[in-house]
């Protein structure tokens, strides 16, 4: 191979590498995007949450204080409203699919 050809093949071959990493860049800027936005709702409602820190801090304190003092009546209630939870999720996710 001649010093030429070599050459010409160097430059083929950097010309090759420049475009896949070009196209790795264009890859991970569209995953970022995309990731990002993934993520939007989660941050929303994070802050949403936050903001409400101090006054669900306080109704777990009472939620607590109320279980203390009558566990039996507590217990019926967690159940009540897990199973209202739950009933209100299903729902949510049977209309909104459909």
């Amino acid at each position: 191979m001649s010093h030429a050809e070599r050459r010409d093949e160097r430059s083929r071959r950097r010309a090759m590498l420049e475009r896949r990493i070009e196209q790795q860049r264009i890859d991970l800027l569209v995953a970022a995007e995309r990731w990002h936005g993934a993520g939007g709702e989660l941050d929303a409602r994070w802050r949403a949450l936050r903001h409400w820190r101090g006054a669900l801090y306080g109704v777990g304190g009472l939620l607590a204080w109320r279980g203390a003092k009558r566990p039996r009546a507590f217990l019926r209630l967690a159940r009540r409203a897990a199973a209202g939870a739950l009933l209100w999720h299903r729902a949510r996710r049977l209309l909104i699919r459909r």
